[in-house]
């Protein structure tokens, strides 16, 4: 009975995932998909959020099969061998390194939102290398995050959303949503566009699945929570996009930090300073999570052999400095590289690499293992991945060539890193 008390329950893992994936996206996106797809990206809200149901119910079947930690690293290893687990083991350090470099660009848009003086490219350099020398610099003492730090993260990020929401549905201007399919921007190629960068918003589910292991009542419980985190997230954020509609129209597409500008129009300076105060607390919270997390996470993959064993140096106090000080300069030169949209899709395309293995393994364990191995089993046969996998490769196909280079060139390097990498060939 102990045991099944330290356990996560419905309503705790509710909470987890509507917190994994609530992020900086919803703070500054709702702009992209006004520019990409007019008032009709509401729609692709929704597009959005049925991929990412897909995806996040293939996963949770392939974490109901196994007791090890990590994710589709495991899967990918399991269903395919030792050479696909190791690219799709690369393919998740680099997302965190992407996800990360996201994070510290959305704070300096945020912080440019609300000094204007900021808003150019040079001060988006100089605050990101600020923030990342900073948190290397805390990471380097061994301040960690603490639980305190997370609910200021939830908090700060809620609080200026549900705000948006309740008060800006009393501005809403109806004649802001018509013409609602703007001819001149409703077509396939700014579809698939705004679902690319949209997309970015809803990441986060799959590792809400790779948590299984801690959860009570898996079969039953992780494939609810899974449709409530997501019809719950998709609520919300088609509510912050019909307000910021609403209320700016077609100016939606001409500011960078579209919360801020939405409040400030409604209730004048004030609401602006609430959205950015709120904005910075959520996105800076999320910088000092993830500047943690990703050196441990980094070792992690050390440990197994798919990174360089240097990388899992540590300290006398087990901080694990090679990876923390590789990690920030690989951030820092991603960061200056573009600005929080460009990235956004970066990070959106990137997770395909840990997507697709998983969706594919997902009939590969179907032919493998029994019915009896596994804790949950997605409904209607092999429809479900079958579909995931033909919209995956259909947002691939459609997605400018140098953001698959950015989100998938990690794959090619790392290919003469395992020929020589014989630890993890050998491994069983």
């Amino acid at each position: 009975m102990s045991e099944n008390k330290r356990k996560l329950g419905f309503f705790s893992i509710v909470l987890l995932g509507i917190n994994a994936i609530i992020g900086s996206g919803i703070f500054l996106l709702p702009s992209a998909g006004m520019k990409a797809f007019g008032p009709a990206s509401i729609l692709v809200l929704f597009f959005d959020a049925i991929l990412a149901f897909m995806i996040g119910m293939c996963f949770a079947e392939c974490s109901g099969l196994f007791d090890e930690t990590g994710g589709a690293y495991i899967y990918a290893k399991k269903a395919f061998g030792n050479f696909v687990g190791y690219e799709v083991g690369i393919a998740a350090w680099a997302i965190r390194i992407i996800a990360e470099a996201t994070m510290y660009v959305a704070f300096a848009t945020a912080l440019g939102g609300f000094f204007p003086a900021l808003n150019n490219t040079l001060s988006k350099n100089i605050v990101v290398t600020i923030v990342a020398i900073l948190l290397m610099a805390l990471n380097l003492l061994g301040v960690r995050a603490t639980s305190i730090l997370s609910n200021i993260i939830t908090v700060g990020k809620l609080l200026p959303i549900l705000l948006i929401i309740i008060v800006g549905l009393f501005f809403i201007h109806p004649a802001n949503f018509h013409p609602f399919f703007i001819p001149q921007l409703t077509n396939p190629g700014n579809f698939s566009s705004a679902a690319l960068t949209l997309f970015y918003i809803f990441t986060g589910v799959e590792g809400l699945v790779v948590t299984a292991g801690e959860m009570s009542n898996v079969k039953k419980n992780l494939p609810r929570a899974i449709m409530v985190v997501l019809t719950t997230v998709t609520i919300i954020y088609a509510l912050v996009m019909i307000v910021c509609i609403g209320v700016l129209g077609s100016n939606l597409a001409n500011t960078s930090v579209p919360l801020q500008a939405a409040f400030t129009a409604m209730i004048g300076k004030i609401g602006g300073q609430i959205i950015v105060i709120g904005s910075l607390l959520s996105i800076g919270g999320i910088c000092m999570a993830s500047a943690f997390i990703t050196p441990r996470s980094t070792v992690a993959l050390a440990k197994n052999g798919i990174l360089p064993k240097f990388f899992a140096k540590t300290t006398e106090k087990d901080t694990p400095y090679v990876s923390i000080i590789i990690n920030a300069g690989l951030i820092l030169l991603l960061s200056y590289s573009g600005t929080f949209t460009y990235l956004a899709q970066i990070s959106a395309i990137s997770r395909f690499a840990q997507f697709i293995p998983t969706i594919i393994a997902v009939m590969v364990f179907r032919k493998k293992m029994k019915d009896a191995d596994r804790a949950f089993k997605l409904p209607f046969g092999p429809v479900i991945p079958v579909i995931a996998l033909i919209v995956s490769f259909w947002l691939i196909f459609n997605t400018k060539v140098n953001l698959l280079i950015f989100g998938f060139g990690a794959l090619i390097i790392a290919i003469p890193f395992y020929l020589l990498t014989s630890t993890y060939r050998n491994s069983k």
